[in-house]
């Protein structure tokens, strides 16, 4: 009964997070984007005390079931790995823990949070490599995310089929962080001894490696348990049993021994439910792929001019100062926070968030205005960060926040230079900052840097490519 209400719940936080980041609607996140809120490493970003706390009490109660009901890519691991071993009566046995592996990343993970080497904890935190394999799907952009993305996949998969949780176990760092607190659960899977026949059903169930059973003595390593009740299963002689059991001396409490994980009997229920995870994975991916197509098809009809010439595509600039989303309170502000789940990039409506290929911020999202710019009345992106790199803002205090400030190129400018009269830029200003004016040569834009909030209207609607005339530079600080 446990393991199918764990499975339940699991399927429905999977789909939950899946299905925020293929949303084409823009109306799921007010139903799911809490979801994304309660992952451990965006409300440490955020410093959302409550859900920490939370998640800290829920697995000193019942260990890891974050790992095992919350986190997407824990349950992800899941379903692959029971493909692995579906045809297989033992496909797992007890492995010791590979302490110098696992706590040496996790050692490097927090001091890369501490000072803000935040390409590394993105690489690493499993809500965020789950959510670029994801969000790589809907809004598939060329360049290292999508590798790494694909990468990321590849290795997870690749874990999973043979080793069950072994990513969890040995490279996740917020695993290790709960293994902490889960070595101390008053609720987990306990072994009586007595009863125990030592058929190792259990051992060669368990998917996170950590139970051991010989004739001599039978443990779990609690810090590595996810609490996945794939034991309490497989046991035919009532040995195993999930109870309260803080500070009581158990068989295999000390030591860091674990065992494999597998599954040997497999009931009906669970193979429905395991079918139906398979199922909604399948119809996910099926149907990113196909919007994905429609929305190729929708943009390769936009660069045609009235159907009779090719129009050039504006290229992307290589900006002195990257441009962040009103709502960021400064670029170092942003950068520290972001945890690069490219949930705000999926989400922008004006597609004007892309994941940034310099090295110092890789994977992490910058502003760009070749496609669109970013609509004054639009908040969204200050909607769906779980992080706190951009915090939620209203319509009106989005005017407050100056993300740059537009600069033109008088010689490549056609109005400033004669060749005809455009003021595009002028007109297209939502906020009144530029103005036309007479020069030697024609009229050219002016810019009010006071007024200029840093939209990009202007230079997205500049007619001249493939470098419009009016460019817009990030800016620092924004408040």
């Amino acid at each position: 009964m446990l393991k199918r209400i764990r499975i339940g719940a699991a399927v429905v936080f999977w789909l939950g997070i899946t299905l925020l980041f293929l949303d084409f609607t823009g109306v799921l996140h007010g139903y799911l984007g809490w979801m994304a809120k309660i992952q451990f490493l965006p409300a440490v970003l955020a410093l959302n005390v409550g859900v920490i706390a939370a998640l800290v009490l829920l697995t000193l109660v019942f260990g890891r079931a974050y790992c095992s009901v919350i986190c997407p890519l824990g349950v992800f691991q899941d379903g692959i790995s029971w493909l692995g071993t579906r045809k297989s009566k033992a496909p797992y046995k007890y492995k010791k823990e590979i302490k110098w592996l696992r706590y040496g990343i996790w050692v490097a993970y927090v001091a890369c949070l501490v000072a803000g080497v935040q390409v590394v904890v993105s690489l690493l935190a499993p809500y965020g490599a789950y959510s670029r394999i994801i969000s790589s799907i809907k809004h598939p952009v060329a360049g290292p995310t999508i590798i790494i993305a694909a990468v990321t996949l590849i290795v997870v998969v690749a874990l999973s089929l043979k080793g069950g949780r072994t990513y969890c176990n040995s490279i996740c760092p917020v695993g290790t962080t709960l293994s902490f607190f889960s070595r101390f659960a008053m609720f987990r899977p306990v072994i009586e001894a007595d009863k125990c026949k030592h058929c190792k059903a259990c051992e060669h169930a368990c998917k996170a490696q950590c139970i051991a059973i010989s004739k001599d003595e039978q443990k779990i390593d609690y810090s590595r348990c996810v609490d996945c009740f794939n034991c309490l299963e497989t046991c035919k002689f009532g040995a195993l049993s999930y109870k309260f059991a803080w500070k009581k001396e158990i068989p295999g409490q000390a030591g860091n021994d674990g065992a494999q994980a597998g599954s040997a009997v497999m009931p009906d229920t669970d193979r429905a439910s395991r079918r139906a995870f398979m199922a909604g994975t399948a119809v996910a991916v099926g149907a990113a792929a196909l919007k994905g197509v429609e929305a190729r098809a929708q943009e390769a009809a936009k660069k045609v001019d009235g159907g009779y010439a090719d129009v050039l595509p504006k290229q992307a600039l290589d900006r002195e100062i990257p441009i962040t989303p009103p709502g960021s309170k400064s670029v170092k502000d942003f950068y520290r926070h972001c945890i690069a789940c490219q949930l705000c990039v999926v989400e922008c409506p004006n597609n004007v968030l892309r994941p940034s290929s310099d090295p110092e911020r890789l994977m992490q999202p910058e502003m760009g205005y070749e496609n669109g710019f970013c609509r004054p009345e639009c908040t969204r992106c200050s909607e769906v960060c779980p992080a706190g790199a951009i915090v939620k803002i209203t319509r009106e205090e989005k005017t407050q926040y100056h993300i740059g400030t537009a600069h033109v190129d008088l010689g490549a400018c056609i109005s400033a230079t004669g060749k005809t009269h455009c003021g595009k830029c002028a007109s297209k200003c939502p906020v009144g900052a530029i103005h036309m004016v007479k020069t030697e040569t024609g009229m050219a834009p002016a810019v009010n840097e006071e007024v200029c909030i840093g939209c990009g209207a202007c230079e997205q609607y500049c007619p001249v490519r493939p470098i419009s005339a009016i460019t817009v530079n990030g800016k620092y600080n924004h408040v």
